[in-house]
């Protein structure tokens, strides 16, 4: 931790804008290398938000990358973060296994977000972080049917088994689990992600793309 009072964890999922290693499915449309910009514009987009909110918050933030190494991450988007590489495995043992570590830390708010939403402000992330302090669970739905945000006040490992990753039906399985465990959670401001190209026109008005 960055301090005795550093109990909050921000964990971000992206991977390195390698063409062909990349979103994939966007390269349909736009190539390996139009993909892999997407998936540079939008993780840097991601980041700036973060450095917005660690300026009013006093927060740790570790990204968990796919790809690359430690030392392009940095040279890419900065030595200011913490990286570390992603688990094998899929996604929900890799959840699983960064918020282990969080909470095995001592954090008592963790909350991870990816890198594919081109609307996410600092106002998402922080409106979470105090969902957190009266609430087990906090969700950011996504319009495709999935969720851009989850954040937890204590580990639940449940809520990342038997989802159906990558389908329309994330976000349902997950708030049912939540509903059968007793959960209490909060849903923010559904956003849309970015990774089909029939998403492409959620990023037609961003500038930095």
């Amino acid at each position: 931790m960055k301090s005795s009072q550093t109990y909050e964890q921000l964990i971000v999922f992206t991977r390195y804008p390698e063409p062909g290693r990349t979103k994939t499915r966007l390269a349909t449309a736009l190539g390996d290398r139009g993909a892999a910009e997407i998936q540079r514009v939008l993780t840097e987009h991601t980041a700036a938000r973060i450095r917005d909110l660690r300026k009013a918050r006093n927060l740790a933030l570790t990204i968990y990358y796919a790809g690359g190494d430690e030392q392009k991450m940095k040279e890419w988007l900065g030595a200011d973060f913490t990286y570390r590489p992603q688990v094998s495995g899929g996604l929900g043992e890799r959840l699983i296994r960064a918020c282990s570590d969080a909470f095995g830390k001592g954090y008592k708010r963790v909350v991870i977000i990816g890198s594919d939403c081109p609307d996410l402000e600092a106002s998402h992330l922080k409106q979470a972080f105090e969902a957190l302090y009266h609430k087990d669970l906090v969700l950011g739905p996504a319009a495709d049917g999935g969720y851009y945000l989850i954040g937890m006040s204590r580990e639940v490992k449940e809520v990342f088994t038997e989802i159906p990753w990558s389908t329309k039906g994330v976000m349902a399985a997950t708030l049912n689990i939540a509903e059968k465990l007793g959960l209490t959670f909060e849903t923010l401001t559904t956003l849309n992600d970015v990774d089909r190209p029939e998403d492409l026109k959620h990023i037609n008005h961003y500038s930095g793309i």
